[in-house]
């Protein structure tokens, strides 16, 4: 079902074609002037009403609205007044974002109704940096769950399998096959285990965690208050990085031409590498040797516990916290919620005081002992998921993708998830990037010199 919800008129598509630009390409043909903010955002809409019929990522347009700001950015550039390189550039929110006035109901059929009464403060810096806001992307409900599904409000079809539908990824499952099939150029998502990176592994794009507190989480309906993260998605690392910049409150300045000679990478254990999927584990070494021969000196790392270990802390936390933030609307049997979900929050009702301090003190010491076992290496790189995305018919709502994503939030890390490559069944592998909490320029610059590297993937299937 598509439960998109358009709130004004749909333009006439005409004849133009669709064509789907990144946000380097609409920084360069606004320069030339080959292009205006207005024929960009009639393009993003008519790539979203071509597409999403199939793919349904969005919650919600705001035609109107776009089409208004593009008109208010082409007075600008015609004055010369050009705010940045996010200036003129369609973006959208996973619908946790609240924007004043706007529906956001955070995937609850609960919540249909509920409008925002402020605007998040990550969603004012992009408007304030020019970007012109296109809608509300799908989510798991309330954020809480990997696989990207959702049974009342609609999972999105990944766009890598015409035929077949397959997970999206979650939590920000919209976010990813938004971006993926070419509908917007970079959405914003949120990630509390993985809810950034797992979408954009399985859709095959760019998703950068950043550190906890580096950008604010004021206007974004919580999950957990300790781990939740607010984070960039595009289909490159230069996209990624120009959007970050607009996110930061300080200027921030990416080099990201930086070689990584001398760069010191952590790989996997070999006790780690079980269990990862052949096509994946296969494209992991490649890109593991990709790096190598970019000059960075690759280095077995073994963490002073493994990533599984960490999973039952941090699933304390999250679910203690979830619970406490929408554990009454999960305790009430007539809530109209996902009924994979409502269990995931109900747990947190029998997790005592005592578990949940000792869990918060047990990270600290987790992030101590890490830190001390990973003084040796700038980064760690994993694959993001051990598994290519598997047909939503065969994923398993009581486990989780996120086996080596979830670790980076409990050790307040920042990492990105990049493609890594395409499987011989033309589904996307993915790579992640991981370092020390606040050296996002450290796994940007490693990220782009990797990606250049690794050179440009097809596009999916299902593309503007």
């Amino acid at each position: 079902m598509d439960t998109t919800l358009h709130e004004t008129k749909s333009p006439n598509p005409g004849d133009r074609s669709t064509v789907s630009y990144s946000i380097v390409e609409l920084n360069q043909k606004y320069a030339e002037g080959s292009l205006s903010p207005t024929e960009a955002v009639a393009s993003c809409l008519e790539a979203i009403d071509a597409l999403n019929p199939t793919i349904e990522a969005w919650q919600a347009v705001y035609e109107e609205e776009a089409q208004e700001a593009a008109v208010l950015a082409n007075a600008e550039f015609e004055a010369g007044r050009r705010r940045g390189p996010f200036h003129g550039v369609p973006f959208a929110l996973k619908d946790i974002v609240d924007v004043e006035g706007k529906l956001t109901a955070a995937g609850c059929a609960e919540w249909r109704e509920r409008r925002s009464k402020v605007t998040a403060e990550i969603a004012q810096r992009l408007i304030a940096a020019g970007g012109i806001l296109i809608g509300k992307t799908k989510t798991v409900e309330f954020a809480f769950g990997g696989w990207g599904t959702n049974q009342r409000m609609g999972t999105p079809h990944n766009p890598w399998d015409a035929k077949v539908a397959r997970t999206p990824g979650g939590s920000s499952s919209g976010s990813g096959a938004a971006v993926a099939s070419g509908m917007i150029p970079c959405a914003i998502g949120t990630d509390t285990g993985g809810s950034v990176r797992l979408p954009a592994a399985f859709c095959g794009i760019v998703g950068l965690k950043t550190t906890e507190g580096l950008l604010p989480t004021d206007g974004i309906v919580p999950l957990s208050h300790t781990l939740d993260t607010p984070g960039p998605m595009a289909r490159s690392v230069t996209d990624v990085a120009l959007m970050y910049e607009a996110l930061c409150s300080n200027p921030v300045n990416l080099d990201l031409s930086v070689e990584i000679t001398g760069t010191r990478i952590g790989s996997l254990s070999d006790e780690e590498r079980i269990g990862i999927e052949a096509e994946q584990l296969d494209a992991y070494d490649r890109a593991l040797s990709q790096l190598a021969d970019l000059g960075a000196e690759i280095i077995q790392f073994q963490p002073a516990k493994p990533f599984e270990e960490m999973k039952e802390a941090a699933a304390i936390i999250l679910t203690a916290e979830g619970y406490f933030h929408h554990g009454a609307l999960m305790d009430d049997p007539d809530s109209l919620v996902d009924e994979n979900v409502r269990p995931r929050f109900k747990a947190g009702a029998d997790i005592s005081s005592a578990q949940y301090v000792g869990a918060l003190l047990q990270r600290d010491r987790d992030r101590e002992s890490f830190a001390l076992a990973a003084q040796d290496i700038d980064a760690l790189v994993t694959p993001t998921t051990p598994m290519l995305p598997p047909p939503l018919a065969e994923t398993d709502e009581l486990s989780t993708p996120a086996r080596f994503t979830r670790a980076i939030n409990y050790l307040s890390m920042c990492g990105t998830s990049v493609p890594s490559g395409i499987s011989n069944q033309g589904l996307p592998t993915s790579l992640q990037i991981a370092c020390a909490g606040g050296k996002e320029a450290v796994c940007l610059q490693i990220s782009a010199a990797y990606e250049r590297a690794r050179g440009d993937l097809p596009a999916p299937p299902l593309f503007a």
